[in-house]
């Protein structure tokens, strides 16, 4: 570990050097806050009752600052409802992280955005609905204490390698444990985005993840997959969770989009029993609904979403929802 700390600090020095020059004169060092609020209206229906409910799942609130054009420093403050509808509101500290661009290479040090699914989330575009995949089921935080590096290498590849705590933003450092983890993302057409990425953390029983993921973004119609695995969950010898997402959006308009997304997830049934591990987590998503955005900042979504579950004697979830973005 300390040969990889030497190694990033030689990258980064050499790369500093290598462009260290006076800003153009037409640079003005500056920043500005930042704010993202997600809120919604649902009505949930089960077989023996109903929940009606207004939300405010998540409000970011932040400010970024741009020292040079290589130089950029955030901070975020993610105020969030675990319980959605319980108004059991946590602040947290989301990002709060320096980063050093320039050409084709980034390096990111603090807190963090991980790089598991941040490029299917980006194309996946409703996160103000609903997680990705990975995030959804808890395959990885979404923000972690650490350092990435990544590179461009062309408009053909790219990669990126990340050291982090492993415990995400609401946990600082619990244990000496830290998660490794390398991605590669390949765009063979301005249309067409491909990605793998594996991490692993633990010491006897180790904890390993793997992530693909395949995308079209097209002018009018956008679609992606992906598939994800996680070995010994929270280093657990023979808990494993894996399963596919599938989803979709087309673009009638600048201002409408029509969307739908499938998610499955399975766990494994451990040795000498008899269901999986987690089969109370464990089913199919449905989501479909539109997406009309009336003005810049604001996006209105009413959806129809259905959770099917594993475990027979669970009734299907029906919800219908109306979620809003805020953005300025």
């Amino acid at each position: 570990m300390k040969r990889f700390f030497a190694f990033l600090s030689i990258i980064i020095a050499v790369q500093v050097t290598a462009y260290s020059q006076e800003e153009p004169k037409d640079f003005t060092p500056g920043g500005k806050p930042l704010a993202l609020i997600f809120t919604s209206f649902h009505t949930e229906f089960t077989d023996n009752s109903n929940l009606h409910a207004f939300e405010i799942t998540r409000a970011y609130l932040g400010y970024e600052y741009r020292f040079s054009r290589e130089w950029y420093a955030r901070v975020v403050l993610d105020a969030e409802d675990p319980r959605a509808g319980r108004h059991q509101f946590s602040a947290f500290l989301k990002n709060a992280y320096v980063q050093y661009s320039k050409g084709g290479f980034s390096a990111y040090f603090g807190m963090i955005a991980t790089t598991q699914f941040k490029v299917s989330e980006n194309i996946w575009g409703y996160r103000y609905i609903e997680e990705s995949y990975q995030d959804l089921y808890d395959f990885n935080s979404s923000a972690d204490l650490g350092v990435n590096i990544e590179y461009q290498f062309s408009d053909f590849i790219s990669a990126d390698f990340s050291l982090v705590n492993g415990e995400g933003y609401r946990q600082m450092q619990s244990d000496d444990l830290l998660r490794p983890g390398a991605g590669i993302t390949l765009t063979p057409g301005s249309n067409i985005t491909a990605r793998i990425y594996a991490d692993y953390m633990g010491k006897d029983v180790k904890q390993q993840s793997l992530a693909t993921f395949i995308a079209w973004t097209g002018e009018t119609f956008i679609a992606g997959a992906e598939y994800n695995y996680q070995h010994n969950v929270d280093m657990v010898e023979g808990h494993h969770m894996y399963g596919p997402s599938l989803f979709a959006t087309y673009l009638p308009s600048e201002s409408l989009k029509v969307f739908g997304r499938y998610d499955r997830l399975n766990s494994s049934t451990p040795a000498g029993e008899n269901l999986p591990w987690q089969i109370e987590d464990d089913g199919q998503m449905v989501i479909a609904g539109i997406e009309y955005n009336p003005v810049k900042g604001v996006k209105l979504a009413p959806n129809f979403r259905l959770w099917n579950p594993e475990e027979k004697l669970s009734a299907n979830v029906y919800s219908l929802f109306l979620n809003v973005e805020l953005k300025f």
